[in-house]
């Protein structure tokens, strides 16, 4: 295949292209100097997935050798260009360095999801979604350029428009399968000091999805206008929604990266002030509430608990130790418990059939809280490996923990109803953590036909892993 000059993302001064451009060139050579069959991994210090490999070989065996690429070049804000409101960024750089680099302009990007080292790449390439995506979509959609190094070992720039418009709209939900985002250029919206929330309360599920679909339809709530929305659900008789707009002043502000606990605020105020910093965050001190499952929200202990290590990726680390050795199923063999079954996942539904989700999850899986977050595709073009419909309002449902398994049954089992309850209410699930889909059910799902396509077009001879392979079958 004859090698594709590297034209790289617009806008960049050319001292800072030139930078880049010389990565792109080291990185590009490393990736073709790696033999044919070997698996290529990114040397990334961090991870937010949640699909720990259930039948990799062990180091020494058949298929445990690996190329580690070095893509530390890329884990940077590259450009920020105030006056467009636009940034161009390393595509493994985190969103905490992201907002540190836009936020002092008084910037943001569109879509910051919850926790800091989630990465701007593993959001476009995955799937992202936080409080603003409701009238903001999804964080790939305010992608306007995406420099992508392919499977074959091209580097491209992929936009809505040009010749790689195709790569463009598949390369979200393929989880790194067709290639590397190197460069990403991105809107930014301007941002006010700090945020004004109201939590408002519903006892049953029905009227809090009715509320999502008032305030998708009318931008605001009983007069509080709404730039965020997001919610909580802790039982079918106890829901929160929270309505968060901009603002120049704040006659208080509370601060959840302390002793108190953001998630429990919600329960006690009917409002709160928080900077536009600590809004962005609010979910990471504690991970949203699983950070409970490590004593770090009892008083005595969070005192104790540095703070610089109240954060997601401390949490995470610890979760991924506990499974590589299997601590917690060992305990609990000993106390005589029901095995676990780890349930974490986040799917979509179309408003209207919410309720019966929260239902549905209560009843069967009765893991809570529940978070909540209503969202709307930003534009009116499909994106095609997540065929969501726009102009539709859907609510992402994140539930993030263990439920004992019951006598008889084996690992899956909870994961496994959770799918199939979700295709019964004709919603989708992200592809981050466990997936049991048959063949037959991902590719009808994910769009198995355009995703071969594509996959014959920028990875041909195979050496990135396919999409189920990597996201069911856990290689």
């Amino acid at each position: 295949m004859e090698e594709e000059y590297v034209t790289g993302i617009s806008g960049l001064p050319s001292a800072k292209q030139a930078a880049h451009d010389a990565a792109v060139t080291r990185l590009r050579d490393a990736y073709a100097a790696v033999p044919a069959g070997v698996p290529v991994r990114l040397a990334k210090p961090t991870s937010n997935l949640f699909r720990y490999t259930r039948d990799a070989a062990k180091p020494g065996q058949p298929g445990s050798e690996r190329a580690i690429l070095d893509v530390s070049a890329f884990s940077r804000v590259i450009h920020v260009d105030p006056a467009a409101r636009t940034a161009v960024v390393g595509g493994m750089t985190t969103y905490e360095a992201l907002c540190d680099a836009t936020l002092p302009h008084r910037l943001m990007p569109l879509v910051v999801p919850q926790l800091k080292t989630i990465t701007l790449g593993g959001a476009v390439t995955g799937l992202g979604i936080e409080s603003s995506s409701l009238w903001n979509g999804l964080p790939h959609e305010s992608v306007t350029e995406m420099e992508i190094l392919t499977g074959d070992g091209r580097v491209v720039v992929a936009t809505k428009d040009n010749e790689h418009s195709e790569l463009y709209f598949g390369f979200p939900n393929s989880y790194g399968t067709l290639g590397y985002s190197l460069a990403l250029k991105i809107e930014l919206m301007p941002v006010q000091p700090y945020v004004h929330l109201r939590h408002f309360r519903f006892t049953d599920p029905r009227s809090c999805m009715d509320a999502i679909a008032q305030i998708a339809a009318n931008g605001e709530y009983e007069g509080h206008k709404a730039d965020f929305l997001d919610g909580v659900a802790f039982s079918t008789s106890e829901l929160y929604l929270t309505v968060g707009a901009f603002s120049d002043k704040a006659p208080w502000l509370s601060d959840y990266t302390g002793q108190q606990v953001y998630y429990r605020s919600l329960q006690a105020n009917r409002e709160d002030f928080l900077t536009i910093e600590d809004y962005i965050w609010r979910w990471d001190t504690d991970w949203f509430w699983c950070s409970h499952a490590f004593g770090v929200q009892n008083p005595k202990l969070r005192r104790f608990w540095p703070r610089k290590y109240r954060r997601s990726d401390v949490y995470r680390k610890l979760v991924a130790y506990d499974q590589k050795h299997g601590l917690t199923a060992v305990l609990a063999e000993k106390r005589h418990h029901p095995p676990r079954e780890m349930v974490v996942q986040d799917v979509e539904i179309p408003v209207d059939r919410g309720g019966e989700f929260l239902g549905f999850f209560e009843n069967n899986v009765k893991m809570s809280p529940v978070w909540m977050c209503p969202l709307r595709l930003r534009g009116d073009h499909a994106w095609t490996l997540y065929p969501m419909q726009p102009g539709d309002v859907y609510v992402n449902f994140g539930f993030w923990g263990t439920a004992p398994l019951p006598a008889g049954q084996r690992d899956g089992y909870y994961n496994r109803m959770v799918e199939e309850e979700v295709s019964a209410l004709d919603g989708h699930k992200s592809l981050y953590s466990s997936a049991f889909y048959s063949e037959e059910e991902f590719r009808r799902r994910y769009n198995g036909s355009a995703y071969d396509k594509l996959k014959a077009e920028y990875d041909g001879a195979g050496r990135l892993l396919g999409l189920y392979d990597k996201c069911v079958r856990g290689r």
